[in-house]
């Protein structure tokens, strides 16, 4: 789990004078009905087929922003399509796998209706999320995958130790597949645990759209996660839409190219109203993934009682008991909850929120899923046993292997920070002010105009390794299957605009060693881990999967606008 410091800073002078200017400005027209909501005005403004996001009403605008846009094309799927003719989407379906089994999946335009709105979005088979996939472990499967969407696309397995011409990178590891084309992907699973599969082109549209589902690999051994009376999967989202329907997604390059684009409307499984029952006294296991482009999530579960298992790929050392579970995008999380009594719990995304333009922060509580608990109560062995911790020696072993690595020096240092160009002059002069805070994590979009304006043809998101000063795809490590490389990544505070990054290894996996020069206590293998502003991580990866692989940024707008390199792993060949 991520713990998480906080930084304040004074109010500055410059800060309070844009406020008060953007007050005075708003003071300045006596209010007529049509004009008292700047937010509602701009929203229902179309202009190229762009709207401006919902705002929250207690924010100023930003003087000289009234009518600036994207300086990119609105892009939304299926454009000039009676939205009627497609296909409408359908809720996951299951699918076992064994060892061989070759499965077919299309990537399609579906008609779905959310937040009351019908649109077009894309589907894997028609469904959201995909397939669940499931196998066991140490076999290998086959995926044949065909577009049938209108632009290229691909499958990244996310997690999985595959064999590198199947990771779905394209350019990296394959070509992409094209319109009406087809690819195999043979996938081998090494790892028990919950993984996901997602586009690597222009994920913060086609994912964002709805291709996202999960792969679960089934150990052999039926106690791996301990007792549970059942499993649940939670795939968490999030959707940015207005009255009128979706916002469109930007063409040539991705809008919110700062922050990320947060949604409003919060997804769980696909929908608006995930609901779910439950015994007094049962214990449900609940399987986690973030596919949001770029909102990290705080679960709570109402009064239940919550242990923590096991994250992307593996248990913890030991289990624990949470009271929330902070789930940055591309991560996941396994966690057993025993619901005490008869009730309503609801599932929720539990923050402190803050708006930059006051300089306020306010609870900010969205409900993600209800929980009905209704009828006998369970009392048997396996609720006894949720009481228990367990301590998984497998994983410990590993840990303390790992541990040796604490005291040497990092074998290459990076930092993330961010490079701008020709955005609007107000923006960059609202963003050169101090502000009151800066939050180590962005739990919502404090400035959600100024980052849907900000493209990825403006925002250049950076990796740097500070040994040689190479930036992004410059960047290019060579290392020897076996490898245990130690990864230094420091989030500078003093960039433009300081953002937390899910840093994501691909191919490999990775323990988090110590975070700020602080011990890791509790370590698990994983995939991706987040980064909060002003904060170092110290990462030992595992380099055990020949082939050229990619690092990034998981944030979607964030990869899009540069922020990956890629590095190899050559074999004993």
């Amino acid at each position: 789990m991520t713990k998480l410091r906080m930084m304040v800073r004074t109010t500055s002078k410059g800060w309070r004078l844009l406020l008060a200017t953007a007050t005075c400005l708003a003071n300045a027209i006596p209010a007529a009905p049509q004009q008292m909501d700047h937010a509602a005005h701009m929203m229902h403004r179309m202009d190229g087929g762009w709207r401006m996001p919902p705002m929250d009403p207690n924010m100023p605008m930003i003087p000289g922003l009234e009518m600036a846009l994207p300086p990119v094309e609105p892009f939304l799927a299926a454009a000039g399509i009676d939205v009627m003719t497609l296909s409408e989407a359908r809720p996951s379906e299951v699918v076992h796998l064994a060892a061989g089994d070759t499965f077919h999946v299309d990537v399609t335009i579906v008609r779905r209706t959310l937040n009351g709105h019908m649109a077009a979005m894309y589907g894997y088979n028609g469904q959201y999320p995909g397939p669940l996939i499931q196998a066991p472990q140490g076999s290998t499967i086959v995926v044949r995958v065909t577009n049938r969407i209108e632009s290229p696309t691909t499958v990244h397995w996310h997690g999985l130790r595959l064999e590198n011409r199947f990771d779905g990178v394209p350019g990296l590891t394959q070509d992409p597949i094209e319109v009406g084309e087809s690819f195999t992907y043979e996938l081998h699973v090494p790892d028990a645990g919950m993984f996901w599969y997602h586009p690597h082109v222009r994920e913060d549209m086609q994912q964002d759209l709805g291709l996202y589902g999960n792969l679960l690999v089934r150990s052999p051994d039926p106690d791996y996660h301990g007792p549970a009376h059942r499993e649940e999967m939670l795939v968490l989202d999030d959707i940015l839409m207005d009255d009128q329907g979706f916002i469109p997604w930007g063409k040539e390059a991705p809008t919110h190219a700062l922050m990320g684009r947060f949604g409003n409307v919060m997804l769980v499984n696909g929908v608006t109203d995930h609901r779910l029952r439950a015994r007094p006294g049962e214990v449900v296991r609940f399987h986690m993934t973030n596919v949001a482009n770029t909102r990290t999530f705080n679960v709570t579960f109402g009064n239940a009682r919550v242990k923590l298992v096991a994250s992307d790929v593996s248990r913890f050392e030991r289990e624990t008991w949470v009271s929330s579970v902070v789930i940055a995008p591309a991560e996941r999380y396994v966690v057993d909850v025993l619901f005490p009594e008869e009730g309503e719990v609801a599932i929720a995304n539990t923050i402190q929120a803050i708006n930059h333009f006051r300089g306020e922060f306010y609870p900010q509580v969205d409900t993600l899923a209800l929980v009905g608990v209704a009828g006998p109560r369970i009392d048997d062995e396996i609720g006894a046993a949720h009481a228990t911790l367990r301590e998984i020696e497998e994983v410990a072993a590993e840990a303390r292997k790992m541990r040796t690595h604490l005291g040497r020096p990092a074998d290459y240092t990076l930092e993330a920070t961010v490079r701008v160009q020709g955005l609007p002059l107000p923006i960059i002069r609202s963003m050169e002010m101090d502000t009151l805070y800066i939050p180590p994590m962005e739990w919502n979009d404090a400035m959600p105009m100024m980052n849907w304006l900000s493209s990825g043809a403006q925002v250049t998101w950076i990796l740097r390794d500070l040994a040689t000063g190479r930036e992004n795809e410059d960047i290019h490590w060579t290392f020897q299957q076996g490898d245990l490389v130690k990864i230094r990544v420091f989030n500078s505070p003093d960039s433009f605009h300081p953002m937390n990054h899910p840093i994501h290894v691909h191919g490999q996996r990775f323990v988090v060693l110590a975070r700020d020069d602080v011990p890791n206590d509790n370590m698990v293998w994983k995939d991706t881990a987040i980064l909060p502003v002003g904060s170092t991580m110290d990462i030992l990866v595992e380099m055990s999967n020949p082939g050229d692989w990619m690092l990034h940024c998981h944030i979607a707008e964030h990869l899009t606008a540069g922020m990956m390199f890629h590095f190899t792993v050559e074999g004993p060949d």
